[in-house]
């Protein structure tokens, strides 16, 4: 096979990963079973096991199953029976099975983002180098080395960094690999970096240019946080909206705390998102005198001790329900993957399941393109894209959804909540519901790439790529 490899300085054989979450440990993986040598830096000091539930379906499935962990996942599963809403005293208006809430069926599952995180972090520790309490400050392409006849002894290096135009140059597309410097650590070289860092990634920011290029508010926000089980929840999730905003709180099979969920419509407001006083500030404004005997505008009861709990929470999240949307997901040697290149934002429920599918696709293309970059990221692209304008329509559909503009639309929700479980047709209003949940889970169909190699050490000589030879 060392006949048709290609020069060591224009193969790809070590790779950085920006994101410790689900996207990156999740390529991680599939890159160490090709036979690559994986670097995953994380900003966060540990491994972040905080979160909300998220849903893994349709040809997600598919890949955690091939990964080995689908039993992992069942095991982990939240097991959520039922969803009810509640009036402003906590009483049950109208209860359901939590799978119609969720929209999930036949092998559909849902878990902590928290333990799918540790869960693939398990898999891919022991083969996997990760840097934790680090991030990346600057990526630069190095240029080929001058012929060996040249008098030039010193590799040329021409930075990216900050670049937002969409311009391929030559620089770019004949790297050897790329120079990194780190906030923490030493500059190191890699043939290939990844930003799989999330909606607010530093790789996009420092590749592509800034965030606000490619973000679109979706006029929502959306927290999420750890609370006590003062509610006595057991596998079940309480709703509750008022005009404009929509409170829920919930408990997984487990897990002795519950957890809070508070989503309010707004225009894009503006705050640091590392700044957490100031993201909780914005979520006492919405949700201001909601819950509390003198407020005209009523609410749950139980919305202050939401926002007590908020305060106290280790895990708090706060975030817009944005998309992002770029032309391109990669640039000579570097590309983005989940949130960094395509959120879907929380109200697709497909982020997840986007995030494994998309770190499938990509191992799977650059496995199959020999590690050449080009090549590979365009495939990936040209598999991925489909899926995910299918699942971005859906998020702009369902954030408008999430929340409803009166209490007489919110009345009429209850309503229909309630008379369901008598209707005769009820299986099929729940087919229904789940219908477009569906055609998003489903919207690409998986390649069978060469199978990779042994979980541990090099590829059997049979699957093992050129360049890893």
């Amino acid at each position: 096979m060392s006949g048709t490899a290609s020069s060591p300085r224009t193969t790809p054989r070590t790779v950085l990963i920006s994101g410790a979450s689900i996207a990156g440990p999740a390529l991680a993986y599939w890159l160490h079973r090709y036979g690559f040598a994986v670097t995953v830096v994380e900003r966060a000091p540990e491994l972040r096991t905080g979160g909300y539930k998220v849903d893994i379906r349709g040809a997600a499935i598919e890949v955690v199953e091939r990964m080995g962990i689908l039993e992992d996942i069942q095991r982990a599963s939240t097991d959520m029976q039922t969803g009810a809403y509640v009036d402003d005293e906590g009483k049950r208006i109208a209860t359901l099975p939590a799978d119609i809430f969720g929209a999930r069926v036949d092998r559909d599952d849902e878990i902590m983002r928290g333990e799918l995180a540790r869960i693939l972090y398990d898999r891919t520790r022991a083969d996997v180098e990760y840097l934790f309490g680090d991030s990346i400050t600057s990526i630069t392409p190095i240029t080929p080395l001058a012929p060996a006849t040249s008098t030039t002894s010193i590799t040329s290096i021409t930075s990216i960094t900050g670049r937002s135009d969409d311009h391929h140059d030559s620089s770019e597309a004949t790297a050897d690999g790329v120079e990194v410097t780190f906030e923490r650590g030493a500059p190191r070289r890699f043939d290939l970096v990844v930003g799989a860092d999330g909606l607010h990634s530093t790789v996009r920011r420092l590749t592509f240019g800034p965030e606000e290029q490619f973000v679109r508010h979706l006029g929502a926000y959306i927290s999420a946080f750890s609370m006590p089980n003062e509610l006595g929840l057991d596998r079940e999730e309480l709703y509750h909206a008022v005009p404009g905003k929509l409170i829920c709180a919930y408990s997984s099979a487990g897990d002795p705390a519950a957890k809070g969920l508070l989503v309010f419509r707004s225009p894009r407001l503006t705050y640091d998102h590392r700044d957490t006083a100031q993201q909780l500030a914005l979520v006492e404004d919405a949700f201001d005198g909601i819950g509390t005997e003198s407020s005209a505008a009523g609410g749950w009861r139980e919305v202050p001790r939401l926002l007590e709990a908020a305060h106290k929470a280790s895990d708090f999240y706060f975030d817009g329900m944005q998309l992002i949307e770029m032309d391109r997901w990669s640039r000579g040697r570097v590309v983005l993957l989940g949130d960094a290149a395509h959120c879907a934002s929380p109200a697709s429920g497909q982020g997840t399941g986007m995030a494994l599918v998309g770190a499938y696709v990509l191992a799977g293309e650059l496995a199959a393109a020999g590690g050449e970059p080009e090549q590979a990221f365009a495939r990936y692209e040209e598999q991925m894209r489909g899926y995910v304008e299918v699942n971005h329509a859906l998020a702009r559909k369902f954030a408008q959804e999430m929340t409803v503009d009166t209490r007489r639309q919110i009345r009429f929700r209850h309503l229909m909540m309630r008379i369901l479980p008598h209707m005769p047709w009820k299986n099929l209003v729940a087919k229904k519901i789940a219908e477009d949940v569906q055609r998003g889970a489903h919207a690409i169909t998986l390649k069978d790439y060469p199978v990779p190699g042994r979980a541990a050490g090099p590829a059997p000589a049979a699957v093992r790529p050129a360049y890893a030879a």
